[in-house]
């Protein structure tokens, strides 16, 4: 009787799913999870760089509301919506293409042992 014991549990099935589950569940969440943080980099950034284009415009065009830097840095963080991003991180200068606005942004990533990711969207409006 003892030596047909290992034999009857070498053949049976029993419990191979919840270890194959525990061994798939972790990659798959890793992997939704990454394109998650995806989507969020790609709208942050989408969101910086729309922010800095509206402040280089306002700055070119509207020289009522946008006159000085700081009016200018303040226009882009209004136009950043859903982050929360400094007034300092917008910088503005005047190089020959018109009004250029940058921003320096620190994007951190939710799955852990990802560094973070600078982002520095840059725009430009002829005056």
């Amino acid at each position: 009787m003892a030596r047909g014991l290992p034999s009857q549990f070498a053949s049976s099935c029993r419990g191979v799913a919840a270890i194959e589950y525990a061994i798939i569940v972790p990659a798959l969440l890793t992997f939704m999870l990454g394109i998650m943080d995806v989507g969020r980099l790609m709208w942050t950034y989408s969101t910086l760089y729309r922010a800095v284009e509206a402040a280089a415009r306002c700055g070119a065009v509207n020289v009522t509301d946008c006159a000085s830097t700081g009016q200018i840095q303040n226009e882009a963080v209004a136009e950043a919506w859903g982050l929360t991003v400094a007034s300092s991180a917008f910088t503005v200068a005047t190089p020959a293409c018109g009004v250029q606005v940058s921003v320096t942004y620190s994007f951190t990533f939710t799955i852990p042992g990802f560094s973070d990711i600078t982002l520095g969207p840059t725009a430009c409006h002829p005056k």
